[in-house]
Order: C-alpha cells, then sequence, then structure tokens
C-alpha cells in the first residue's frame, strides 16, 4: 500500500436496509443457544440445522457485497465513534464465504464422527452423547465469533471476538480428554497472552487518540512512540495466536490431539482469524507509522517457519502431527505477505495471502478430516503401521493427497493459484530468498505427503496386516469435499480475485477505496 494513504471501507454515508452482516453473526449464536436448550439425542440435528442457516446467513451476506459493493451497519443506529459499526468488503466477504464452506462440511462430519458407536446405554456412549452435545454448542459459539471479527470495525469488538473465539476453541480441544487436557491448558494460556497484549495496544491507542473505530484512528494516528509501541504489542500478541515461528509451540499438540474435526476448524479457520485483523491493521491503522519496519522483522520469520515446520512435519511418526507442523509452516507463508506487501506497489501480494487462506482452509481442513476418518478405522495414526491400508481406505487417502497437492502448490489447485502469486510479488521486490522458501517448502510438502502416501498404498503384509474397523461414509465424502474445493479453486479463481476487488483497499487499480 502506498505511503500515506488511508483507507475508507465501505461507502460513505450508506447504511444497508437489511442487517445482513449482523444476521451472519446472530444466527450461529442463536444456533448455540438452541443446541444447548435441546434434548442431548437431538442436539446434532439442531447442531447441523444451525450449522446450514449459518452458512446460508453467511452466503447471502457474501453475495450481497458481490453484488452492491461494500456495505456498512451501524448496530442500533448508533455509528462510530459512540457506536458499533459493521463493515464488509470483499475481504471481509471471502473470509466469511471460507467460513461457511469450511463450517458446513466439518459440521456434516461432526455428525458421524461423535455419533456413539459404544454399547446402548454404556458409560462409552453416555460419554459419548456428552461431547458431542458440547460440540456443537462450542462451535457455533465459534463460528459467530469468527464472522463478527471478520465484519467488526472497532479494535474492541475484536476484541471481544477474539477473546470469545480463543475460549470456545481451548474448549473445543479439551473434548478429546486425555492427553488433548494439558494442550488444551498450554493453548488457555497463549490465547489469554496473546489477548493481554492485544488489548494493551488497543489501550495505549485510545489514550492517545480517543477513538477505537480503526478508520479513525487510521486518519489521526501519527509516527511516535504510542504508535510503535500499539503496534509491537498487537503484533506480538496477534502472531502468538496465529502460531508464527517461534511462538508456535503450543500449536501442533493441540491440532494433534484435538478430535479430527476441531483440529480441521482450528486449522483451517480460527489461526486465520488472528492473521486478517494483522491483515486490517496494516492497512488502516498502522498504514505509514510502522508497519514497514514490523514487516521485514515478520517476513523473516515466514521464511524460517516455512522451512523449519516443513521439516518437522516430514520427521513425524503421527499422521495428525504431521499435518499439524505443516500448519506451522504454512502459517509462515502468510506472514511472508506482511513482509512482501511494503516493498511493492503490486496488489498481487495481498491477493496472494488472502487467495491463500482460503486455499489453505479447505485443503487443510480436507487433511485433517482426512487424518481423523483413517485413525477412526485404523485405530491409530501411527503412519509406519499403516502399511497397506490405502486401497480399503481409498476416499479418506485420496481426500489427503488432493489436499497434498494444494499445499505443494501443484496446478490445478488453488495453492497453486496462491504460490504463483507470491512468487509474482516477490520476483517484482526482488526477493530471492523468498522465491527460495517458496520453492523448498513445496518440495518438503511433496516429501511428506508422497512418503504416508507411498507406505499406505504399498503391498500389505501377509500376516499382521492391520484390520479394519467400518466407519461412515460421510467421514471420507466430508474430507472429499473440502479437497474438491481446493482444487476448485485453481480452475475458477476468477471469483474470489474479482470479490477481493470489490472495496478492497489494496492497489492503485482501486482507488475508489483509498483516499491521500
Amino acid at each position: 500500500m502506498r505511503n500515506g494513504a488511508r483507507v475508507r471501507w465501505g461507502r460513505e454515508g450508506q447504511v444497508n436496509d437489511l442487517p445482513l452482516a449482523s444476521l451472519a453473526v446472530w444466527v450461529p449464536l442463536v444456533g448455540a443457544l438452541i443446541t444447548s436448550l435441546a434434548p442431548r439425542h437431538r442436539t446434532p440435528w439442531w447442531g447441523l440445522a444451525g450449522a446450514l442457516v449459518s452458512a446460508m446467513a453467511s452466503l447471502g451476506l457474501v453475495v450481497d457485497v458481490a453484488r452492491e459493493g461494500p456495505r456498512q451497519e451501524s448496530l442500533g443506529g448508533w455509528g462510530a465513534p459512540l457506536g458499533i459499526e459493521l463493515w464488509v468488503d470483499g475481504l471481509a466477504a471471502l473470509m466469511v464465504a471460507m467460513c461457511a464452506v469450511v463450517g458446513l462440511a466439518v459440521s456434516v462430519y461432526a455428525v458421524a464422527y461423535f455419533k456413539p458407536d459404544g454399547p446402548n446405554g454404556g458409560h462409552a456412549e453416555e460419554s459419548q452423547l456428552r461431547r458431542q452435545a458440547y460440540f456443537w454448542r462450542l462451535w457455533l459459539l465459534v463460528w459467530a465469533a469468527m464472522v463478527a471479527a471478520f465484519v467488526s470495525a472497532d479494535l474492541f469488538n475484536l476484541y471481544v471476538a477474539i477473546e470469545v473465539l480463543g475460549l470456545g476453541a481451548v474448549s473445543l480441544v479439551a473434548l478429546a480428554g486425555g492427553r488433548a487436557l494439558p494442550a488444551a491448558l498450554r493453548y488457555l494460556y497463549v490465547t489469554l497472552c496473546g489477548s493481554l497484549f492485544y488489548l494493551s495496544g488497543v489501550v495505549l491507542l485510545y489514550g492517545d487518540i480517543g477513538a477505537l473505530d480503526m478508520a479513525t484512528l487510521g486518519g489521526r494516528l501519527a509516527q511516535g512512540p504510542t504508535a510503535t509501541a500499539a503496534l509491537t504489542l498487537m503484533v506480538v500478541g496477534l502472531s502468538l495466536k496465529t502460531a508464527l515461528f517461534p511462538l508456535h509451540f503450543w500449536l501442533p499438540q493441540a491440532h494433534a490431539d484435538a478430535p479430527a474435526p476441531v483440529s480441521a476448524l482450528l486449522s483451517a479457520l480460527v489461526i486465520k482469524v488472528t492473521f486478517y485483523i494483522l491483515i486490517r491493521l496494516g492497512v488502516t491503522v498502522f498504514a505509514g507509522v510502522g508497519a514497514a519496519q514490523a514487516g521485514g522483522v515478520l517476513l523473516v520469520l515466514g521464511v524460517i517457519a516455512i522451512l523449519w515446520g516443513s521439516l518437522r512435519a516430514l520427521l513425524q511418526t503421527r499422521l495428525k502431527m504431521m499435518v499439524a507442523y505443516s500448519t506451522v509452516a504454512q502459517v509462515g507463508y502468510l506472514f511472508v505477505v506482511l513482509g512482501l506487501a511494503p516493498r511493492t506497489e503490486a496488489s498481487v501480494v495481498w491477493q496472494a495471502g488472502a487467495y491463500f487462506m482460503i486455499a489453505h482452509a479447505c485443503a487443510k481442513g480436507a487433511m485433517f478430516l482426512a487424518a481423523g476418518a483413517i485413525a477412526r478405522a485404523v485405530g491409530h495414526d501411527q503412519i509406519g503401521q499403516m502399511r497397506g491400508v490405502g486401497q480399503g481406505l481409498a476416499l479418506p487417502f485420496f481426500a489427503f493427497g488432493l489436499g497434498g497437492i494444494s499445499l505443494m502448490g501443484l496446478p490445478p489447485s488453488g495453492g497453486f493459484v496462491a504460490k504463483w502469486l507470491f512468487i509474482t510479488g516477490a520476483v517484482a521486490s526482488g526477493d530471492v530468498i523468498v522465491v527460495i522458501a517458496l520453492a523448498g517448502g513445496g518440495l518438503l510438502a511433496a516429501a511428506y505427503v508422497v512418503k504416508t502416501l507411498g507406505l499406505a498404498f504399498e503391498r500389505a503384509p501377509r500376516e499382521g496386516a492391520p484390520s479394519l474397523r467400518p466407519i461412515s461414509p460421510l467421514l471420507g465424502w466430508s474430507a472429499m469435499a473440502l479437497a474438491a474445493v481446493a482444487v476448485i479453486l485453481g480452475v475458477a479463481a476468477g471469483a474470489p480475485l474479482a470479490l477481493l476487488e470489490v472495496g478492497l483497499p489494496f492497489g492503485s487499480s482501486l482507488a475508489e477505496g483509498v483516499s491521500p
């Protein structure tokens, strides 16, 4: 973004009649309440219905933004600086759409995953029913918090959203019990510390400017100690929540030990929320006020994360742990965006970051769902003990492979489009190291994906071949649906990229969204 440019979201003075942004937040919130009150044995169907209606509300908002342009809503008729305003442009709409698509697939998967398979009336069935009931109310609460973060234009409202999101995500991890409990407790400490850092930065900005609205702050904030301190605190807090190297220590265990649908949600959606906030802060509040210097540090850490996370994934013996460390690597790609953006005028870097978020969400969601289905059938997720199981689990392994193709950045996947945009931006800025890191990350991703698939489709040993438990077809098909979307994003990139241009405050071609 050009130095000194300030962003205006939406159309000045435009307030839309139908509160679609508010509905996209309230519908999953009401769904969480209904599932809390519903009889336990009916919870999955009420939860699935809530997820379906929530997805429809979210996609309705996306269609409206695509047709009518950015929208602004003032809750209760009170706008900034006294009231709460919601702003939705193309980037926010794309994130809401990502949440709807991945959330619906995971919801269908969860119906089968949490279905009790123990003896009727036994302790195991009672425990699974309880876990199932808690999943749906927590998941819909997390959905509402994510959408609220995507559409909020106020720093304190963002704090409330990420705090609810963090607490809900921690509770979802703890549902697995056992060894997931220490991981959930560590995640709790991390999310609280990250929120505290972020809130401290908000307090500094409010004490200096007297406003919390991002557009207002962007127009008034000047370079100085307060701006630098606030930027540092907020970047550290949000990077901790996003698990940027070396602040990633909490992520692998939490993602690997959580129930499979929760792992998919955490990796595909939850960590994207705090990165999205970093983008918003960089192009609204802190544009030209230290964002370039912070971007240089984040670029270096992002490159290290790509290589370190990929190497660690290659060395793992557990399937879900491998996918979790792969997420550490993929987070590095996101932070490379924040480092490259100030170095070039091209909006292609911002497009790369946004497209990578949605492509990674679908691919990584598919891989975690597939890994959960495989572990359910085999009885464990030890990669070395999966020799020959591929033929009996062709669908989940095929979904796992398609997701891996997107992580590698091979055509015709969405990951290929995102990495092509990455390389274009890196070449334009002359960052050869970034290009090498992108290529190295893709090769390492190919190594750990191919290693897993090759072992699974080896000839099964004559004696001691692992026996497979029957699993619901929904487990495999849900993973396959997300993997298919990851591929479709590569052959139908025009629509998402066009949506990004709706009020997007990046690049000279979108001058109507930027005022000097």
